[in-house]
């Protein structure tokens, strides 16, 4: 899995950030320990919740 960076998310809907965080959770579960696949997973689950977390605080 690549990476998903913060502004690639701040443009797409929060449906589609749920379907991404899904998606890199089910990537993280798929994925061996110490790998770059799994780095990219975190990483990508850690923006996702910041950027669904920055929309709850402007509502």
């Amino acid at each position: 899995m690549r990476m998903v960076t913060r502004f690639e998310l701040a443009a797409k809907p929060e449906t589609e950030l749920y379907a991404l965080l899904r998606e890199a959770f089910n990537e993280l579960a798929k994925s061996d320990f110490d790998t770059h696949e799994r780095r990219n997973a975190l990483t990508s689950i850690e923006n996702i919740q910041i950027e669904i977390g920055l929309r709850n605080l402007c509502t």
